[in-house]
């Protein structure tokens, strides 16, 4: 695993600045000291979640994937030289968020550990519980308006703001502040609750989002982005998913909020850096994010070589990279003689 990252880790190292266009967020943490940063790593843990935060030498673990991404997970700490995890995060109690958590509550040392609940009748949950108290801690239930320090960034606790019987609606809800930057952690939750905190009136304005629900149609409602309004969008889903993650509709809908979509399953494990005042991104793979505020990427249409049909390049259905080639324009693709293709409709 070491090896795998090992390219990926050095392009970190040499990472520079992008320019961050369009609305500045109130920060509710002070001016960051020269040089410290605050990086977000979101690891490639297929059709789950899983995020490492990493500020002034401390880190914060927000879900693990699926039990099967736990020694996975645990490899990227050691990659990272994490021993110890400041904060421990289970967003909600479903297996592909909380299920790969135990293995870092195994090998590594915690000093709190977050869910939205203490119970959930599953194996994934139960082994969560236990390794937590084998580290001599109770889950903790945070409420709306808790706040708490990583390293020179300040995490608050915006949701849930009610109870619900729909385990993604429990998703706890995050935003970290790091300067004048922000990132907003959803978990899964769905437009229920979306609406509910737009309701409760909370300070959802984001620099970076990462997208609920690995990019399902259920959630990211045009109000609830209206309000984030994020430069930056991040979704987590497997390649080729059965659930067909991330829906067209949904980033539809990111393409109209005008932010530069980044994503796993395209590009492997994306790492966000914050200095406080820009955030700059780098990826597993040089697949280039879709276009966004800052013109990050320009518009092109993927065609499939055996299909002989052509694609946006944010279509659910695009083809293996091996069977990839990229036109400039649509007429460029239709001049090689391939079609449209019937889902993204380009």
């Amino acid at each position: 695993m070491r090896e795998k990252y090992s390219a990926f880790l050095l392009a970190l190292a040499l990472l520079l600045p992008l320019s961050a266009c369009g609305d500045t967020h109130t920060p509710s943490s002070p001016p960051p000291t020269d040089g410290s940063t605050l990086a977000v790593h979101f690891i490639d843990v297929g059709q789950a979640d899983s995020a490492l935060l990493l500020c002034g030498g401390e880190s914060m673990l927000i879900d693990g994937g699926n039990v099967a991404d736990s020694s996975l997970v645990v490899s990227y700490l050691e990659s990272q030289g994490v021993d110890t995890l400041d904060h421990v995060v289970c967003t909600h109690a479903h297996e592909d968020h909380v299920g790969g958590l135990s293995g870092p509550l195994n090998a590594c040392t915690a000093n709190h550990v977050y869910s939205p609940v203490t119970e959930y009748d599953s194996k994934a949950y139960r082994d969560f519980l236990k390794y937590t108290s084998a580290q001599g801690l109770e889950v903790e239930i945070p409420a709306p308006g808790d706040a708490f320090s990583l390293g020179e960034a300040r995490v608050t606790v915006l949701g849930p703001v009610k109870e619900y019987s729909e385990t993604n609606n429990t998703s706890l809800v995050l935003r970290v502040d790091f300067g004048e930057t922000s990132f907003l952690f959803t978990g899964d939750m769905e437009r229920t609750a979306e609406a509910d905190l737009l309701d409760a009136g909370a300070d959802l304005s984001a620099t970076v989002l990462k997208v609920g629900h690995h990019g399902s149609d259920t959630s990211t409602s045009y109000p609830f982005l209206r309000e984030i309004m994020p430069e930056y969008a991040v979704i987590s889903a497997g390649e080729g998913n059965s659930y067909g993650h991330p829906s067209d509709d949904t980033l539809s809908r990111l393409r109209d909020a005008d932010c530069t979509v980044y994503r796993t399953d395209r590009q492997g494990t994306v790492v966000a850096v914050s200095d406080g005042t820009t955030v700059s991104f780098t990826t597993e793979t040089d697949a280039a994010p879709a276009p966004g505020r800052d013109g990050a990427a320009e518009s092109a249409y993927i065609g499939n070589v055996r299909s002989k049909t052509f694609h946006t390049e944010t279509c659910s259905n695009l083809p293996a990279e091996k069977n990839q080639i990229v036109f400039s324009s649509r007429d460029e693709a239709a001049a090689a003689g391939y079609k449209p293709c019937g889902n993204c409709k380009p």
